[in-house]
């Protein structure tokens, strides 16, 4: 496959996951048409085009040229300055990595990526907390966030990628949408009591299961084992913690435990006050399961060589389950 192929087909998938609805989307990718029509000068010359296809500002092709063809990834969630020399290194004995797959945004990806929060919105509307509420409360959050990332020096691992003329992508949302899809579905249908059954339900997932053996798996954060699930909610996706506020909201809902990747001491705290169970499933261990869902996919398509690097695991499920 090409790699603007590549980039197309995980943009187009994570579509697929996502807890918008497609109208949502695609008023979303009109909006930022209609915002680039009204600039002019360098604010023109300097806008994201991307954002007229692609609704995941953390998701970007960040070096090579579109028909470069790909048959080799080399895919880890951390893929920075290191990796990319470790891929140099490795094509330096023949292995041929066509191209680095991060999954953890890099970049111009990085700088922006906070853009993908309004996408719990979405999520938090599904479970009965009025919309006009949820954006409310994000808008502080994103901002928080966007504050704390302004000063990184984005382009470091860019600026290697581009010097050892290494292909390199991230794909954060796409592969999020996928593994909180895929686990919420999961929890839906089989409707765990108690925590201690839906801690067992993630135990017996195979990247759960390896995160286990390095004490990196799944855990009750909030809440004991014999206690009572109530609806269940897998918060996973959205680029990272929602509004600490949230909590109360989330509450009064009706939801009873928080499935989620990781949680800040100060989300703790508040999800206590409101008596919220959170089970931790894992942070690389999740994100490692939304990639294996997304090259499952991507392999359904065409056949790829996969190198696992920076705690990403492969696991094949196609064509046994559907994803």
């Amino acid at each position: 496959m090409k790699l603007k192929e590549i980039y197309s087909f995980v943009v187009k998938r994570g579509i697929e996951k996502d807890p918008r609805s497609k109208g949502q989307i695609k008023d979303l990718l009109a909006g930022s048409k209609r915002e680039f029509r009204k600039l002019k000068g360098v604010d023109a010359r300097c806008y994201d085009k991307e954002r007229f296809t692609n609704p995941y500002a953390d998701t970007r092709i960040l070096n090579g040229e579109d028909d470069h063809d790909v048959r080799s990834i080399m895919v880890g969630i951390d893929m920075e300055g290191p990796e990319l020399l470790v891929a140099d290194r490795l094509n330096e004995k023949g292995e041929n990595i066509d191209l680095v797959m991060a999954h953890h945004p890099e970049g111009r990806a990085w700088a922006n990526f906070y853009d993908v929060m309004h996408l719990q919105e979405a999520a938090f509307a599904k479970l009965g907390v009025p919309l006009e509420i949820g954006k409310e409360l994000l808008k502080e959050r994103m901002g928080e966030v966007g504050r704390a990332v302004s000063g990184a020096n984005h382009l470091r691992s860019v600026d290697i990628a581009r010097l050892l003329e290494i292909p390199y992508m991230c794909v954060h949302t796409p592969a999020d949408n996928h593994v909180a899809n895929y686990l919420q579905r999961i929890f839906d249908r089989r409707k765990p009591k108690r925590l201690n059954d839906a801690l067992n339900i993630l135990k017996a997932i195979p990247e759960y299961t390896d995160a286990l053996k390095v004490h990196a798996g799944p855990n009750i954060l909030i809440g004991e084992g014999k206690k009572k699930c109530g609806k269940v909610f897998v918060d996973m996706t959205g680029g990272t913690e929602g509004p600490k506020r949230i909590f109360s909201r989330l509450s009064q809902a009706g939801v009873g435990t928080i499935v989620a990747m990781h949680l800040s001491e100060e989300h703790f705290k508040q999800a206590k006050t409101e008596f919220i169970n959170v089970i931790i499933a894992g942070h690389i261990a999740s994100d490692t399961l939304g990639l294996n869902l997304l090259l499952d996919a991507l392999e359904k398509r065409e056949k790829m060589k996969i190198v696992p690097c920076s705690g990403f695991v492969r696991v094949k499920r196609y064509p046994a389950t559907q994803i």
